[in-house]
């Protein structure tokens, strides 16, 4: 029998390289793929620190090492049109709309599990699967007949909040070797097969430095009002705040005062107090199920509200295919327009969609 071919997402870090090393000591046959997405026109956006765009020559290095070592091939996938076509502009668009976007989100969903594939097939190179080190579990429930995505084992570093878009025929496809490891024992294996990466940065932004960079031109003055629409003071540009945002408001008022709204209608700025961004109830829309194939009634769930949030227990009612109503038991603090919103059942990724209305 044939070895089941395996092409392996490879970043430069530790967590791609160890997934490699893994599925080689599986016995798979292991192609590693390394995307291109940053144009160097934008090197003003130099990495002062890890980010997931920005310059790419010392991680395209360090993942030639490791294939080296782990005696793979790398291949190198020039995506830098799609993915400013799709990721970039999405986020400008979101940003000038009011909207806090999640571009890692629709990365995986368009770029890295999609257009990177076809690519790779368009060039002649047919695989079984393909792979990723994302902390996070893929599972074929027999019984639903479904692809089922869970959280990883490490509840500090589970990813599966970014992979809720994956559609059923990509999860079908997809490995994810560290799903059962913590990030810990990912870097000890680093360090025991000497793969020069165990103690490398992460990733921990989408970009570092000015993110003036994708606004100019389109970053509009206009003025900070209290929810009463008294005139607080000015602001640089709507695309510089977002929901909970405290610090660079430029206003003493003797108390703290948080963005507690946008409104990118009026170009105004909204603040108010803490006890201002608690909400009960908001609306998402662009929604996608996982664990299945549709909500026909309402569901007792638990929700994240961006990546680091603890789960909170709610129910969520399907207003229309495209539409649910969330209902939190207890009032979570700053659930913010454009941000994604991820429904678990225990350790199942039930679905998820984007938070367009909070109330």
């Amino acid at each position: 029998m044939r070895r089941k071919k395996v092409i392996v997402g490879l970043s430069g870090g530790v967590d791609s390289s160890v997934s490699a090393l893994l599925l080689k000591e599986k016995g798979y046959d292991v192609y590693g793929v390394f995307m291109k997405i940053f144009d160097e026109k934008n090197e003003e956006l130099g990495k002062k620190k890890s980010a997931c765009y920005g310059p790419e020559k010392k991680d395209l290095e360090d993942a030639k090492k490791v294939c080296k070592i782990l005696n793979i091939p790398l291949y190198v996938v020039d995506l830098k049109k799609e993915y400013n076509e799709i990721v970039l502009k999405y986020f400008v668009k979101e940003y000038i709309e009011g909207r806090t976007p999640n571009p890692c989100v629709i990365c995986n969903r368009f770029i890295k599990f999609d257009i990177l594939l076809k690519k790779v097939l368009s060039v002649g190179i047919n695989f079984d699967f393909f792979a990723t080190g994302h902390y996070a579990r893929v599972e074929y429930d027999e019984k639903r007949k479904r692809y089922i995505l869970k959280k990883g084992i490490d509840e500090k570093k589970d990813q599966s909040y970014f992979l809720f878009l994956l559609t059923q025929e990509q999860l079908s496809k997809i490995i994810f070797p560290l799903g059962n490891y913590t990030k810990k024992q990912v870097r000890e294996l680093a360090k025991k097969y000497n793969l020069h990466l165990s103690d490398k940065e992460e990733s921990q932004d989408f970009v570092c430095g000015d993110r003036s960079f994708f606004f100019k031109n389109r970053d509009k003055e206009g003025f900070i009002v209290d929810k009463y629409g008294h005139i607080l003071g000015r602001h640089k540009g709507i695309v510089y705040y977002t929901i909970g945002q405290r610090k660079g408001l430029g206003i003493a008022k003797g108390k703290k005062l948080y963005v507690i709204g946008i409104d990118e209608k009026e170009n105004k700025i909204i603040v108010g107090e803490e006890k201002d961004l608690y909400k009960k109830y908001l609306i998402a829309e662009n929604l996608n199920y996982v664990s299945i194939e549709k909500l026909e009634n309402e569901k007792r769930v638990e929700a994240k509200i961006r990546y680091k949030h603890i789960p909170a227990k709610c129910i969520i009612k399907p207003i229309d295919e495209k539409k649910v109503e969330v209902i939190f038991e207890q009032e979570q603090r700053a659930p913010t327009p454009g941000q994604a919103i991820v429904f678990y059942e225990n350790q199942e990724v039930v679905g998820g969609g984007f938070i367009t209305q909070t109330y």
